[in-house]
């Protein structure tokens, strides 16, 4: 990044003590937020010993660098006031020595155009000035330019190791009544390394996120990972308060186009930069991410003006009603409640907008992350209606539109297996789920993750299929009850007239030592419906399994029978099951073709109005591409 040497904009460069002579006692000063800091400034504020640097309020956005440290050692000189909660700004504001704002975001700029933050100095860090004149606010904007408008006496801290960004960034020099030369580095933060665990949490929110979605990212573990997972995504949009390596990443890899976005089409909107020097040097002059104020990055409403807006966003624990604690201390980028409610309520304006708070099923400790209850604890966002997905390395738990009673099992279904029979137990306790609820410990551990794949049939038709859940009850029920009365003969050999729950939860939790049951899902990732299901049984006294499938009759003849039925195979035999059995009515001719192309030899013998077959393994291995 050039810096310009040799313009005559040095000879406006004043030393830093002569802004400080120019502040007086009580005065509201500025800094800019985050990374953007003006560190030489505030080191000199700090190490100061003038007799005017007495009661005065800093004021910033988000704190993360070293004038949350300073007030410790200022003694009457100074105090910090900040908006943000997070990092180390909340161990601060914990001792008392820092005073928190509660406020959302994206009423910042409203809180200084209108006073209520009273702002005499303004302190930015910028870039040297171009040829024109014009200086770049670089990796920080938010409400910049407001408070250097409210401001009586505006400064800027000149850094030629920022980067000139594109957008409501550029100054002029006429703005300022002094320039200081900044001798720090910029704050720079390393890449968040990922574990195994984290990798699988993202494996499944990227799951969630299809072609075209327009999604916000942070720092930290999760993002960190969810990048890797998205490069293969086409036509992503970026509408996010920060911007980071894990875009920059995916911007780079072709997946983030910004095409289909609603507002800065073509172009990754931003506020904040956090990242390295790799981030710094590529962001600058480059067209491709636009940085722009609070009211443009972080309000609801114009978040919500891009469709399919995924708000992703890191939890620390959940209860059993989708409750969500969120993380406190580092780490902790805008991820408390008042900065997580506008990203949220972005997404619930946006058409196909969803929430998605995804963690790990226990903490480094191994701690159960589920509980009955996060009453108790820090950063509650107790918006459960808001919640719309929870996801964790076991899977995804849809909350949309379900019961409290639904809620809690589908987060029982990706809380850690070890802890699943202990939130059964609490939650039949405290009311949540059914007192003769069904639960299988074992297979809360034997779960077959690796069934799960998805195919695109006749009319671009794309079914998901995965191993059934117990949470799946009330979408086989439903199921269930759009069957012909031909449809149930022909599945269950009798007239079946109603599935009740004492019924049908014997039918979802299934013991995968001797049942393979999966269903095939049709819908959003995370929205999906049951159109198909299919299982198979272990005989007690032989080597083989009894099988039986059914679609839904408005998905048929289009090859989900045919595909489903590949899958049993392909699961019983890395099982070691040597064959499988089934019996038809000799009516149903279709099932009898799907067994007759299925691609191995079936022996069939009738008898009352029905074939029984018989399916050997050991015969020609079936085709299995797709599968």
């Amino acid at each position: 990044m050039p810096d310009d040497r040799g313009m005559e904009w040095r000879n406006l460069v004043v030393a830093p003590e002569k802004v400080l002579d120019q502040i007086e006692p009580g005065m509201s000063i500025f800094l800019s937020t985050g990374v953007a800091e003006p560190r030489t400034m505030v080191r000199h504020l700090a190490a100061s010993k003038k007799g005017n640097l007495q009661d005065l309020e800093l004021i910033q956005l988000v704190s993360l660098g070293d004038v949350i440290a300073a007030p410790q050692a200022s003694g009457a000189k100074f105090r910090l006031k900040t908006l943000f909660s997070g990092w180390v700004a909340a161990e601060a504001i914990q001792n008392g020595l820092v005073d928190l704002i509660p406020s959302r975001f994206s009423r910042a700029p409203l809180l200084i155009d209108s006073g209520r933050i009273p702002i005499d100095m303004a302190i930015v860090q910028v870039t040297p000035p171009n040829e024109a004149g014009y200086l770049s606010l670089g990796v920080a904007v938010d409400v910049a330019r407001r408070a250097m408008d409210a401001a009586r006496l505006v400064v800027g801290e000149i850094n030629p190791q920022i980067p000139r960004t594109f957008g409501d960034t550029w100054v002029h020099l006429s703005d300022f009544d002094f320039l200081v030369e900044g001798k720090e580095p910029p704050i720079y933060f390393n890449r968040w390394p990922v574990d195994p665990v984290y990798d699988l949490v993202a494996a499944n929110v990227a799951s969630i996120i299809e072609d075209g979605s327009c999604i916000p990212f942070s720092v930290g573990p999760l993002y960190e990972a969810l990048s890797r997972h998205l490069s293969r995504k086409r036509h992503l949009g970026v509408h996010s308060p920060f911007f980071t390596d894990g875009l920059m990443d995916l911007v780079r890899c072709g997946a983030v186009s910004n095409r289909r976005k609603g507002v800065f089409r073509g172009k990754s909107l931003t506020s904040y930069a956090i990242g390295t020097p790799e981030l710094f040097n590529w962001l600058d002059k480059n067209p491709l991410v636009e940085f722009q104020g609070l009211e443009h990055a972080w309000t609801p409403a114009k978040i919500g003006l891009n469709e399919n807006y995924i708000a992703i966003l890191p939890a620390r624990r959940v209860d059993l009603t989708g409750r969500i604690a969120l993380h406190i201390g580092r780490g902790n980028v805008a991820a408390g409640p008042s900065e997580a409610v506008d990203v949220i309520n972005g997404a619930e304006m946006s058409p196909g907008g969803r929430t998605v708070f995804a963690l790990p099923s226990r903490n480094r400790k191994g701690t159960a992350n589920f509980l009955l209850s996060v009453e108790d604890y820090p950063n509650l966002l107790s918006m459960r209606e808001s919640v719309d997905l929870v996801v964790t390395e076991h899977g995804v738990a849809n909350l949309t539109g379900r019961t409290v009673r639904e809620r809690a099992m589908a987060l029982i279904d990706i809380a850690h297996p070890e802890d699943r029979p202990g939130l059964v137990a609490q939650a039949k306790e405290a009311n949540l789920i059914y007192h003769d609820q069904i639960f299988l410990a074992e297979s809360a551990h034997l779960y077959p993750h690796g069934v799960a794949t998805t195919q695109t049939f006749k009319g671009n038709l794309v079914v998901r299929f995965r191993a059934i859940r117990p949470s799946d009850e009330e979408e086989m029920r439903r199921l269930f009850y759009r069957f012909s009365d031909e449809a149930v003969y022909y599945r269950y050999f009798s007239n079946i007239k109603v599935m009740p729950h004492w019924r049908m939860q014997e039918y979802v939790n299934v013991d995968y030592r001797r049942v393979m049951a999966i269903v095939g899902l049709v819908g959003e990732p995370g929205r999906g419906h049951i159109i198909a299901e299919a299982r198979y049984v272990r005989l007690p006294d032989r080597n083989v399994a009894d099988v039986a499938f059914v679609v839904d009759e408005e998905y048929q003849g289009r090859g989900i029978a045919s595909f489903i039925y590949k899958l049993l195979i392909q699961a019983a035999r890395q099982r070691g099951l040597q064959g499988l059995t089934a019996d038809v009515l000799a009516t149903n001719k279709s099932m009898m073709k799907v067994f007759e192309k299925g691609g191995l030899p079936v022996k069939a013998s009738f008898d009352s109005g029905a074939y029984h077959l018989e399916i050997p393994f050991e015969g020609p291995k079936i085709r299995e591409e797709g599968v």
